[in-house]
């Protein structure tokens, strides 16, 4: 059984707006965290941008609750936030990217202020999210598909990417995408930093033993089959077919949870920040 989806909150409202709750399968969402952290790296300028950044506290090896916790406080406000609390967001991200650049020793260029990579991180996102959303519950209908998309460009805009920039429409996107997907690559030491990730080193050892292996089967079935290639992963009819399994099992059963449950935990994160707001606390 799949979620009703419907572009709009009432017969009366503007075709533009959106119910983006939705949208959003908390828990279950997690799955597609570090599939969408390899898209995001692999443009080179990214990845080099992670690796070498200096700023430890924002480092996932080292510190990979408050990674974990900054991340989708992000995509929470992006989404869900009002206007007063994006803008002070992005005042917090900015002072946290603000030593990330490029030295004289680094592979490629890159400055975390660059709207063109910002605006690849917002792509990574809005394709994981519909990627993910669609295996749980089924295809958007085209209304409902073009105002998700025309929202989404708030994945961007909440840091430095201009409104003009988000690809007019959901066509225009897909030769963006296709584009900007076939120029990937994954250098070794990104390579290196990427499998650390899907085998959970940055957690206690009892959590790898449990969880990396499944952890790197849901990466591998959630990579676009390029960047899964480009990993060296293996990935077979069988492998598909349990996956779409697993995936609308899982939505099914989102379905039916309140929607408070099933927005946990990014609901979570957004009370956070409203409460670090009002009581002066750093955001990130």
């Amino acid at each position: 059984m799949t979620r009703p989806l419907r572009a709009t909150t009432h017969e009366t409202a503007p075709p533009d707006e959106l119910d983006i709750t939705q949208f959003i399968d908390g828990i279950a969402g997690l799955l597609g965290g570090a599939a969408n952290v390899i898209m995001q790296l692999s443009t080179r300028p990214v990845g080099y941008g992670v690796v070498e950044s200096t700023v430890d506290s924002g480092k996932v090896m080292l510190h990979p609750v408050k990674r974990l916790r900054t991340t989708i406080t992000y995509l929470a406000v992006a989404m869900l936030g009002t206007e007063d609390e994006r803008a002070d967001y992005r005042k917090a991200v900015n002072r946290s990217h603000r030593p990330v650049h490029s030295t004289a020793s680094s592979p490629v260029r890159y400055n975390a202020f660059d709207p063109s990579l910002q605006l690849w991180v917002a792509a990574c996102l809005y394709w994981g999210a519909k990627d993910l959303y669609e295996r749980m519950h089924g295809p958007m209908d085209e209304p409902t598909a073009d105002a998700f998309y025309r929202y989404s460009a708030r994945l961007g805009t909440t840091l430095q990417v201009r409104q003009d920039m988000w690809p007019a429409d959901r066509q225009a996107f897909a030769a963006y995408w296709d584009a900007h997907l076939a120029g990937t690559t994954i250098d070794p030491p990104i390579r290196d930093y990427f499998n650390d990730l899907i085998d959970l080193k940055m957690l206690p050892r009892p959590v790898q033993l449990a969880f990396a292996r499944p952890h790197r089967f849901f990466v591998a079935g959630l990579l676009p089959p390029h960047l899964r290639d480009q990993m060296g992963f293996t990935w077979t009819a069988r492998d598909e077919r349990i996956l779409q399994r697993i995936m609308r099992t899982l939505g099914t059963t989102q379905t039916w949870l309140p929607r408070q449950a099933r927005m946990f935990p990014m609901n979570a994160y957004l009370l956070d920040l409203r409460l670090r707001r009002r009581l002066g606390l750093p955001l990130v």
